[in-house]
């Protein structure tokens, strides 16, 4: 039964949980939808896991590369870690509901994530521009200050945008229905079954993705355009080989990420498809943070002899 409470200083009648369709609602799918899951949620937490472990007990991968590299593979358990959960508990116990609360939180903490994955893609394409096209100056352009500065600015910035999109949430009433078509708090369907004005919310979404998913996509293309046009000009097949497999793993994730975040938070509340949106949700949310370690290592000497030398791994 929905839980109601009066709202005396703005005579607004608040939901106080709201009701998560989940993934799917036949019955025979739920056995196998868990275990595919929770095998992709496992894969996720031990693969990055290990990629920060490996990055962190090797002095030869204190680069810069690697340094963001970390910070990827925490923002991608922090994504990992605030959906799928839930989306367990679903699927096993059938425990459907969340709080207002609770869901306020997912929301907050998926934002967070997803806008830090964003940012440092752009950080990371950066990297890699800097070390194609101005080798020489490498040691300068990314040195360890610069580094942390970038860093900071994807961590604080994330941070900030998640928050004011998380309060423009809860200024918003929501009187009922408070079943969501999703199977975790997401901004587009918990924005449908708001009873008041979205319209500063809409505006809001629209301004985040252009800075969030357009300006850093197209500074992320501009970055690659330098890059392939630096490799062209090699002249030996092996140094343009060379030179591409340096940003080839990361050129592979951005495509993954960017053509599931793009049509998810560029699409507004009133022409949100629920279906779509729940299969681009697993992909960022939970095959992306699983894929990520295997795109960056299975072709990665480095990260493959580091991971060898961790105690009892022996990597395929």
């Amino acid at each position: 039964m929905v839980t109601l409470e009066v709202c005396a200083m703005s005579n607004r009648t608040l939901l106080t949980e709201f009701i998560l369709q989940g993934f799917s609602d036949a019955p025979r799918l739920r056995g196998p939808f868990f275990a595919l899951f929770l095998c992709l949620f496992v894969a996720a937490l031990g693969g990055n896991l290990l990629i920060v472990a490996a990055i962190a007990s090797s002095p030869r991968l204190h680069t810069p590369m690697y340094f963001f590299l970390v910070n990827l593979s925490v923002l991608d358990v922090t994504c990992a870690c605030t959906v799928v959960p839930k989306l367990l508990d679903i699927l096993l116990a059938e425990r459907r509901s969340i709080s207002y609360g609770g869901c306020m939180a997912q929301m907050y903490f998926l934002s967070w994530s997803v806008a830090g994955e964003v940012l440092l893609f752009t950080a990371m394409a950066y990297d890699r521009y800097v070390a194609i096209c101005r080798p020489l100056r490498y040691g300068s352009l990314m040195s360890p200050r610069v580094c942390a500065a970038l860093a900071g600015a994807v961590w604080g910035i994330s941070v900030l945008g998640a928050g004011v999109n998380t309060c423009l949430m809860t200024r918003l009433s929501f009187c009922g229905p408070n079943v969501i078509d999703h199977f975790f708090c997401e901004i587009p369907p918990v924005l449908v079954l708001s009873c008041s004005s979205t319209l500063v919310n809409d505006i809001m979404a629209v301004m985040a993705d252009i800075f969030f998913a357009m300006l850093n996509f197209l500074l992320t293309v501009v970055s690659y355009g330098f890059i392939i046009s630096t490799i062209l000009k090699i002249r030996t097949a092996e140094g343009k080989q060379r030179a591409f497999s340096t940003c080839s793993s990361h050129l592979t994730a951005v495509t993954l990420y960017y053509s599931t975040i793009i049509y998810t938070y560029l699409s507004p509340g009133s022409s949100y498809s629920p279906g779509m949106g729940k299969v681009m949700a697993v992909l960022y949310s939970t095959v992306s943070p699983t894929l990520n370690p295997l795109i960056y290592s299975l072709k990665n000497k480095e990260v493959k002899a580091a991971l060898r030398k961790l105690p009892e791994f022996d990597p395929c």
